[in-house]
């Protein structure tokens, strides 16, 4: 009952802030929902003790008994991951294939390798003084564009179709390396008996990534092979349904990568399931269906970013350093992103090229959005010295991300795009 009950409190407010974002603010709306949520948490913080105790420490409660990186991790990311993927068109993919499979990558590890080097050197000259292994552990968790702010993002910010392929291909692949790396840094910085050799380490990359891709494949054929025989659209919603929610379960118990075998999975439903088991009717249901989860659960994770300002101890001391911060992750994000496209550059004669010109590059650097996902990983850390300013440094950096270049990508698209 307590779960219903905080889920109703959660809906309801989603539902007021999306019709006040539409009526009166008429930003995007993930983005809007954020926003008004955070003014809602400044507001509580502010006066709430003061005119509404009662009422403000029951909204306390609600918020704290709410695992963000249980919900999120464990439960949105695997619907929020395959109804994006099952709208992703795979051709415009398999042109990409390389340059996606090396952005979600390489550039991810090198970009947590520039963040945590950055770190480690300048937060002395602010005052601070962080063990290296924790600057990398910032690095991980600060490094992948968060799939489902993004898909979010460009979505409304109505972002030219070739371009949103680009940088919605790597996210939706990105995720997947960057938890297998936190998990393994976590550990090194909060384990001393674990033994990270490199076979240890490429043996979980290598479980957790490669299971996560062939649970995918087994998913998504399976349920299209299944679909095929029966054609029905309410059956196959619920078919869908048990992939996201069984499948879960399924990569859970056998420790592969859920969110890359959801990828997987709605890319292969998507594409080669619609086109051979489905007829119009029901390719017009299942998309609806899927179109809608993806909104309704957008909306309850942006409202959630923007209450999690409440369970932030003291915002205001590690304002600087999570200013610092956003121009060092801009700046691994661009390092990140230049550096394999001039190695497209250098081996054009192997036959490996880039379609990705200066403009689209541009896009894909500032629409490298870092939202929940980051958030979640740092709640997941446990207690100690680094974790609140940690916590506090993300969510400032997230906060500019969702909010600034989420807002521009939309216009920056279009100005590359009219001088291409």
């Amino acid at each position: 009952m307590e779960l219903y009950y905080t889920f109703s409190v959660l809906i309801v407010l989603a539902s007021f802030f999306a019709y006040l974002n539409l009526r009166f603010l008429k930003l995007p709306g993930t983005i809007g929902i954020m926003i008004i949520a955070m003014l809602v948490s400044v507001g509580i913080r502010l006066l709430g003790d003061s005119y509404f105790p009662a009422t403000t420490r029951h909204f306390f409660e609600l918020i704290k008994q709410f695992d963000f990186n249980e919900i999120l991790m464990g439960a949105m990311l695997n619907f929020l991951l395959f109804a994006g993927a099952l709208h992703v068109n795979m051709a415009d993919l398999k042109e990409q294939k390389v340059p996606i499979m090396i952005y979600s990558t390489v550039s991810v590890v090198l970009s947590a390798l520039i963040i945590s080097m950055l770190v480690y050197y300048i937060s002395p000259l602010l005052g601070i003084n962080i063990p290296y292994i924790f600057c990398l552990v910032f690095g991980t968790l600060i490094s992948p564009t968060d799939p489902i702010v993004v898909l979010g993002v460009l979505k409304e910010a109505k972002v030219p179709k070739r371009i949103e392929t680009k940088i919605v291909g790597e996210s939706l692949f990105n995720d997947g390396v960057a938890v297998v790396m936190f998990a393994v840094v976590l550990k090194m910085a909060t384990d001393p008996t674990f033994d990270a050799t490199f076979s240890s380490i490429t043996w979980l990359f290598v479980k957790e990534g490669i299971g996560g891709l062939l649970l995918g494949v087994f998913f998504g054929f399976t349920a299209s092979k299944v679909m095929k025989k029966i054609d029905d659209y309410k059956v196959s919603v619920l078919i869908t349904l048990s992939i996201v929610m069984g499948g879960f379960l399924i990569a859970q118990s056998l420790h592969v990568s859920s969110p890359l075998a959801m990828v997987v999975a709605g890319l292969i439903i998507g594409n080669y399931g619609k086109k051979v088991a489905m007829s119009e009717v029901t390719k017009d249901y299942l998309g609806k269906f899927w179109e809608l989860i993806d909104e309704i659960l957008n909306a309850v994770l942006f409202l959630f970013i923007g209450f999690e300002l409440l369970l932030l101890p003291d915002l205001n001391k590690q304002l600087l350093t999570g200013f610092v911060a956003i121009f060092i992750v801009l700046f691994s994000r661009l390092t990140s992103i230049v550096l394999p496209w001039k190695f497209f550059d250098i081996f054009k004669f192997f036959g490996i090229r880039s379609a990705y010109n200066k403009g689209s590059l541009m896009v894909l650097v500032w629409g490298g959005i870092r939202g929940g996902v980051s958030i979640a990983l740092v709640l997941s850390m446990p207690e100690g010295e680094y974790k609140n300013l940690l916590l506090e440094v993300t969510y400032i950096v997230v906060l500019f991300s969702i909010v600034v270049q989420g807002l521009t990508v939309g216009k920056l698209a279009k100005r590359v795009l009219e001088k291409e």
